[in-house]
């Protein structure tokens, strides 16, 4: 097995984006498993696995890795907007919508203060969780 260094950390997390974006969240896993391994504290290493757990419907584990990310950094809008997709998935609706009204409150995208006020008023809907850089349409 190759030694792991700083330099393959960072190609095993572009990897991962890489694989997120083509649909592969179990592939971007499997590398981020080592990343975050070697370098715990990483929070975007660990908020790209939580992304992954939610796509590939691994609900718990997405729930406990944005917690993660969140405890480092409790305003981060996009940890919110995606805990509470992932306690909307998993019928906690009531515990979702904290989550969404903390993401409106923090950045007012429309996606947060929709979500916000869909579950607010419906209390379900299933949504994917895209690039928290890009917009969604």
């Amino acid at each position: 097995m190759p030694e792991s260094s700083p330099e393959t950390h960072v190609i095993d997390f572009r990897a991962a984006e890489q694989l997120l974006a083509a649909r592969d969240p179990r592939g971007a896993i499997q590398l981020l498993d080592s990343v975050i391994t070697a370098h715990p504290e990483n929070t975007a290493a660990r908020l790209l696995r939580a992304r992954a757990f939610f796509l590939a419907a691994q609900l718990r584990p997405a729930e406990l890795e944005f917690q993660i990310v969140l405890e480092r950094e409790p305003d981060n809008a996009f940890a919110h907007f995606a805990l509470g997709r992932t306690l909307e998935r998993a019928d906690r609706s009531e515990e979702a919508l904290r989550h969404f009204r903390l993401a409106a409150a923090l950045e007012p995208r429309p996606e947060f203060i929709e979500a916000a006020r869909f579950a607010r008023e419906t209390g379900n809907g299933e949504h994917d969780l895209g690039d928290p850089d890009h917009e969604t349409e």
